[in-house]
């Protein structure tokens, strides 16, 4: 099986193609950018640039693991809304009979009510670009007509956390705060579901190698909403750190619009035989061993 990954250098695409590389059967090929690429391929060229990418590459699955989480609008527009669908139309001239796999985000729902889960067929309410993008990019998807399934990723969590997400940023400020200091934070008070990042890889190998058809999108989260504070103080645990973390009043808008999330991942579980296999103490302890984010992936256990 030759299985294309897009975004490899990425968090979530470094743990997903070091999952694949080692997969008895599999033939992984690398996309990206980058001359040390594989396969050359951007996803902001034109579809039929891509599609003579993708005749050469003669994947049997592509997994879509590219995307912005930070930008401009117009950034964020062009990777996480325009690149899925130019890709999805460059499959359909140049690999048809391949399947998709691409990673979405939890961040495509928006707001949901306090204490319950949220299932796939729930409303989509995104509240900002991001949330924005990474749902046209799951709507070009899921419209395409291709064999494809939307893997809408909640919180991933563990090593090499970049410093865009809240974990990864923290564990960067407590290394420069060493044993003494103050790193302060915003508001730590909304729910958020983390998974580890590693249980998303396995979960993204096993939507690629299914062997029958799946549904359009799949949560794939922890199941178990956790208070954000808790991964402030996990991560001082896992530190030693001596200083204090100060918590002010104000965080971030999304924090405030969204208070609660929470994955329903009973479809995952049905379709993939997926579940989560780490709790997010042992997450937080190998995110900060493995140092600053942009070291190599650790082998994937």
């Amino acid at each position: 099986m030759r299985v294309l990954v897009l975004g490899s250098t990425g968090f979530l695409g470094g743990h997903t193609a070091e999952r694949l590389r080692a997969l008895p059967g599999v033939r992984l090929l690398v996309g990206g950018r980058s001359p040390a690429a594989g396969v050359p391929l951007d996803l902001t060229a034109a579809p039929d640039v891509l599609a003579d990418a993708l005749r050469t590459a003669a994947p049997d699955v592509v997994v879509n693991c590219a995307g912005l989480v930070t930008g401009s609008a117009v950034r964020l527009t062009d990777v996480n809304a325009r690149g899925p669908a130019a890709l999805c139309e460059a499959m359909g001239a140049a690999a048809p009979g391949a399947r998709l796999v691409h990673l979405g985000s939890a961040a495509e729902y928006g707001p949901t009510a306090p204490g319950e889960a949220v299932a796939e067929d729930a409303p989509t309410r995104p509240q900002g670009p991001y949330g924005a993008t990474k749902l046209a990019g799951t709507a070009a998807v899921t419209a395409a007509g291709l064999d494809a399934v939307v893997l809408r990723v909640f919180n991933p969590v563990g090593p090499g956390a970049p410093a865009a997400g809240l974990p990864g940023r923290l564990a960067g400020e407590l290394r420069r705060a060493r044993k003494s200091g103050t790193v302060r934070v915003g508001d730590l008070s909304a729910y958020r579901d983390f998974v580890d990042v590693r249980d998303v890889a396995r979960a993204a190998v096993l939507a690629a190698t299914a062997p029958g058809p799946l549904p359009a999108v799949l949560n794939i989260g922890s199941g178990r909403a956790t208070v954000v504070r808790e991964i402030a103080e996990g991560l001082v645990r896992a530190a030693g750190f001596a200083g204090r973390v100060e918590e002010t009043s104000s965080g971030s808008a999304r924090s405030s619009e969204v208070s609660w999330q929470c994955a329903d991942i009973t479809a995952a579980r049905a379709a993939l035989g997926w579940e989560p296999g780490r709790v997010l103490a042992d997450s937080l302890s190998d995110l900060w061993r493995a140092g600053p984010a942009g070291a190599p992936v650790p082998a994937t256990r």
